[in-house]
């Protein structure tokens, strides 16, 4: 089977398609024929790697696992032994990023735990889209201990033209709130067409020293200092941010879990995560089938191509989802 694969650390010009086994599923594992796959940072993390500590954790010199792709959505190829939830021919989607990746590939063997059914109604492409960046948006607009969104919050989103801030705009509209996205110049019109009331270019304004407080900000890559964003929360705020360099969230860790101690406002990384929740996914599958969330697609390559469409979300020139279409015509 061909799958993308890279050898080294580096960026999008280290991947590679070659032809390697097809994997035999095991105990618990399921074999699936990727349709679709979507590219997120996550995926051009693991690349570089980004950040640097996690090569403690992939491999300190080189990746151990050179297999790449975290979102999926696809069939049901073969099962392994003890497999209960799924048989032949069935529609599933997932987030491969805590299972060992290998989207990007004609087939994966996963744990059948990583999966879910998609829902009747939703497409493979959009399915490829949820698994990982729809569900970081979700989360992000919640607290550790569960409070969300109401009507009338003000809630910023920082990267809103990327995987993540889509998703994020559409769902603080769904849930009431007053929404400014923040994307670069050429971008702002998609960010408007997403629904979001107020945009700015962040080019051009800080959000950090302009007048505006929000009750909610969500940034998908860390840019700003965590005391100077502290600034920018009405009380009882949250600056949740997803990601970003080493130092970024060191900061966020540190600086972030110290100011934190002072008044109502929290700040730092949104270590609350839960991959593929599923109680989460059904909210967003039954947001997608009832019209009220939308992925925004902005282009698809055939597996063959993987290297340039990661190259596009590297370079931020996407207005949303990149997909990787492996299996054509599905």
């Amino acid at each position: 089977m061909k799958a993308a694969v890279r050898y080294r650390y580096g960026g999008p010009e280290q991947v590679r398609i070659e032809d390697i086994e097809t994997p035999v599923p095991g105990e618990g594992q399921v074999l699936v024929r990727v349709v679709a796959a979507s590219v997120n940072r996550a995926d051009l993390d693991y690349i570089e790697p980004r950040p640097q500590f996690i090569r403690a954790f992939v491999g300190i010199r080189k990746p151990k696992n050179p297999r790449l792709g975290t979102d999926i959505a696809g069939t049901v190829e073969a099962v392994g032994a003890g497999v209960t939830r799924f048989q032949l021919g069935d529609r599933v989607f997932g987030d491969l990023l805590p299972f060992g990746q290998g989207s990007f590939a004609e087939y994966v063997a996963v744990k059948e735990k990583a999966l879910l059914p998609i829902p009747e109604g939703i497409d493979f492409d959009t399915a490829a889209t949820l698994p990982h960046a729809a569900v970081l948006a979700l989360q992000g607009l919640r607290t550790r201990d569960g409070r969300t969104v109401k009507p009338g919050d003000r809630v910023l989103v920082d990267g809103a033209s990327g995987n993540v801030g889509p998703f994020a705009i559409q769902l603080a509209k769904h849930m009431g709130a007053e929404v400014t996205g923040s994307a670069s110049a050429g971008k702002l019109d998609f960010v408007r067409s997403l629904g979001a009331d107020h945009v700015l270019d962040y080019r051009a304004i800080d959000f950090t020293k302009a007048p505006q407080r929000y009750d909610w900000i969500v940034a998908a890559d860390s840019h700003h200092s965590i005391l100077s964003v502290r600034r920018t929360l009405w009380p009882g705020g949250q600056y949740a941010t997803l990601g970003g360099g080493t130092l970024d969230i060191a900061e966020a860790m540190v600086v972030g879990s110290i100011a934190n101690q002072a008044g109502s406002r929290w700040t730092g990384i949104m270590l609350w995560w839960k991959p593929f929740h599923e109680p989460d996914v059904r909210t967003l599958t039954d947001l997608v089938l009832a019209g009220a969330l939308r992925p925004a697609i902005d282009s698809s390559y055939p597996l063959e191509e993987t290297r340039e469409a990661l190259t596009k979300v590297h370079e931020r020139r996407a207005k949303g989802k990149v997909l990787i279409r492996v299996l054509p015509g599905t």
